[in-house]
């Protein structure tokens, strides 16, 4: 991947951020909708039928949990809520939507997930990895997407544009949270709101560096024995100002880290969302 190519993702959420405030319609009534169920965020994002962004929500919520959906009848409730929304502002019915797991859990918790798009009232068209959806955005030829979420970190490494492996585990953002709780002594939920606000990264960021350091050791075990050109963070965690530094150094892996990373994968399930049911 070039810095053009990273420029051209950048580009892409640009546009997302702008019509999440001012929505645009297709003029052909054609819409594709990617959902994200994240561990601490929902993102509904939509595409027209050229696959160009023109509507998108999102909202914080905790109804997932290490990538497994724990509230099930309030997850369908957020995604139904942020859908309504959505299509009052398009005036129009949205009907179709992808979706994405976090890599490896399709057996435990892909159902769920598929069954919270299905009762929000979409028909589910596609359901593909986090990482590799990222990559729909990030394009990138050779190297590692690092989904750095909630409740987990997934990585598909990708070799001459194809993922040749996919792996999850269990460290995220709810680590760092418990971390900024202890050290603060504030609550969960306190300690949340703390890590959210950029303001208090630069300060935050030497309290989470053990955290951060441990996912930069499960990058390093989970690309062991590839030829990792370059990590490409996204997700909600990877927002947090200087993370991508000490992953580099900790990794010896050149890294990169788009300018918003929370919205490249749902914009990337987005990307992966067709007319053609499951």
């Amino acid at each position: 991947m070039t810095m053009t190519d990273m420029n051209a993702c950048d580009q892409l959420v640009a546009e997302f951020e702008a019509v999440i405030k001012k929505p645009k319609k297709s003029s052909t009534g054609v819409y594709y909708t990617g959902v994200d169920l994240g561990t601490a965020c929902i993102v509904l994002a939509v595409m027209d039928e050229n696959y160009q962004p023109v509507a998108g929500a999102y909202r914080y919520a905790d109804v997932v949990k290490d990538g497994m959906v724990v509230d099930y009848i309030g997850a369908i409730q957020i995604v139904k809520e942020l859908k309504a929304e959505l299509e009052e502002k398009l005036e129009t019915e949205l009907l179709y939507a992808a979706a994405a797991i976090p890599p490896g859990t399709g057996d435990l918790d892909g159902g769920a997930i598929n069954n919270v798009v299905l009762g929000a009232g979409f028909e589910l068209t596609n359901v593909l990895d986090e990482p590799t959806a990222a990559n729909q955005v990030l394009q990138i030829q050779n190297g590692a997407v690092v989904d750095i979420g909630g409740g987990t970190t997934g990585i598909s490494i990708v070799k001459d544009g194809e993922v040749v492996r996919v792996a999850d585990d269990a460290t995220g953002g709810t680590h760092l949270t418990l971390v900024t709780a202890g050290a603060y002594k504030i609550s969960f939920q306190e300690a949340e709101l703390y890590k959210r606000d950029q303001k208090n990264h630069q300060e935050l960021i030497g309290v989470l560096k053990p955290v951060v350091e441990k996912i930069a050791t499960i990058i390093t075990t989970q690309t062991s024995g590839f030829e990792i050109d370059g990590l490409y963070l996204v997700g909600g965690t990877a927002c947090l100002t200087g993370i991508e530094g000490i992953i580099e150094a900790k990794t010896k892996i050149k890294t990169y880290k788009p300018l918003n990373p929370m919205f490249v994968t749902p914009l990337g399930i987005a990307l992966s969302c067709t007319d053609e049911i499951m």
